[in-house]
């Protein structure tokens, strides 16, 4: 056992015995299983499919299968006219013959180990006793036939097949040759060409696997990037959005605490219920924290610089957010329709967050257009659009607008941060390009207006001043 064990595990054993079980995995193992020929997904082929009339587009995707058909018709064709001598003893012996081997370049399609088989078996009855010679039109045409089998079938399924095939064609073929007693003169050259056509057609089928898993790879790595941003842009909102609520809980706790000190004597059930609302208060704002910390982003230090004492941006802000981006180089117009009216925070700043990423987006990606903004204050909600020209290149601003300019603090991740600020407040949002080649960010958010500050005055007047106010 000691001996066994030792030569088991040698080089040359351990090669052999894989070799011997990838060849019945891949040959002997299920070889007429159903394998079908999927049709052509590439890009060429969708323009093609606009490009001819009548319909016919939609049989591009079919070429390779066409292209086989045709050919084993081609096959059975030529073998007929050349081998079967209708009327004589062997008429039936060649048509079934023909009929073998143009079925095994057909079933290429479906089932290609059981094609290669089937050709192999058209092949052995090609060489009859004391003809092996390779001389026989019949002999030819089954040699040509098989090859064309075995390299459609390397295509159709794995580079290591063009091994298997080509070594169990000239096994097969010497045992038969030293069976029948014939000679062997053609067989070295017809090996050998063989060789080299599957050993090309098993390069072709490495590169497509090949680039087709860098496709895969690519396209599983744009879905986790993406997944990726929405998750980070959700945890901004969700940091935003926490510091709009925990203002309003926190005064919501003060108010209810100093409630009862401004009625004389109040009744015990009432000093009950405003103790119970700010219990309530902040024992919301305590899971509002605890929520906060479970979908805070990664980086502890991602809102380092963005003075995190520092109240929400509103609509109020966003003058200060011009002339920063006109800073930078681009020119914005702002233009502000319809009566203006205090609204929730929330939507304020999302709005302020929509018009920041536009403006970001125009200066990376348009650099020295102008852009204008326009807020609509509307019956229901506030309409946002922001809309810049096409990028030029201006020569009275040297290296200003013309260069990609840095993202603004606290930006989100362009239109997917901006959508899904949107779909937050259940609003609607378009982005498209212009007919003069600019860019237009549309958006929609259904929101109702805020009562005044009872201390302090009036809410802030939006950007832009009053209704119809233009700014250079």
């Amino acid at each position: 056992m000691t001996q066994t064990h030792r030569n088991d595990v040698r080089p040359e054993a351990r090669f052999a015995r894989n070799g011997f079980a990838n060849l019945r995995g891949d040959l002997l193992s299920d070889p007429f299983g159903y394998r079908p020929l999927p049709p052509l997904q590439a890009g060429w082929v969708a323009r093609w499919e606009k490009r001819l009339p009548g319909g016919l587009g939609r049989y591009v995707r079919w070429l390779p299968h066409g292209a086989v058909l045709a050919a084993a018709v081609l096959f059975f064709l030529v073998c007929t006219t050349m081998t079967v001598k209708f009327g004589g003893s062997g008429a039936l012996f060649d048509l079934v013959f023909t009929v073998l081997m143009s079925v095994s370049m057909a079933m290429v399609l479906s089932r290609p180990v059981g094609a290669y088989w089937m050709s192999l078996f058209a092949v052995v009855l090609s060489l009859p006793a004391g003809l092996y010679s390779f001389t026989e039109p019949r002999t030819e045409i089954a040699m040509a036939g098989h090859l064309f089998v075995m390299v459609f079938v390397v295509l159709r399924t794995r580079p290591r097949l063009a091994a298997e095939m080509w070594l169990v064609t000239v096994v097969v073929s010497t045992l038969l040759a030293q069976l029948t007693g014939g000679v062997m003169t053609a067989l070295p050259s017809i090996a050998t060409f063989a060789a080299v056509a599957l050993v090309t057609a098993a390069a072709v089928r490495a590169w497509r696997q090949e680039r087709q898993h860098v496709v895969e790879t690519e396209t599983v790595t744009a879905r986790e990037r993406s997944r990726r941003t929405l998750l980070e842009e959700r945890n901004t909102i969700a940091r935003e959005l926490h510091d709009v609520l925990a203002h309003h809980m926190s005064v919501i706790a003060i108010q209810a605490e100093a409630a009862p000190y401004r009625v004389a004597e109040p009744p015990p059930e009432l000093a009950t219920s405003f103790a119970t609302i700010r219990e309530n208060a902040v024992a919301a704002l305590t899971e509002l924290r605890r929520i906060l910390g479970v979908v805070r982003a990664e980086d502890p230090d991602a809102y380092a610089d963005d003075a995190p004492q520092a109240p929400q941006p509103t609509l109020a802000d966003l003058d200060a957010l011009y002339e920063s981006v006109r800073s930078a180089g681009l020119e914005i117009e702002s233009v502000v329709t319809g009566a203006v009216v205090p609204l929730s925070q929330g939507v304020e700043l999302s709005a302020y967050r929509i018009v920041q990423e536009a403006l970001s987006n125009a200066l990376r990606h348009s650099p020295g257009a102008p852009a204008r903004v326009e807020l609509s204050y509307v019956l229901g909600g506030l309409g946002v659009r922001v809309v810049n020209g096409a990028p030029q290149q201006r020569p009275t601003d040297p290296g200003g607008a013309a260069r990609p300019a840095a993202p603004q603090a606290g930006g989100g991740h362009g239109l997917l941060g901006m959508r899904e600020r949107v779909q937050v407040l259940g609003g609607e949002m378009t982005a498209a390009g212009t007919p003069e080649g600019g860019f237009e960010v549309a958006v929609f958010l259904p929101a109702a207006t805020t009562a005044p500050a009872e201390a302090g005055g009036s809410a802030r007047p939006a950007a832009g001043g009053g209704a119809g106010e233009e700014a250079a």
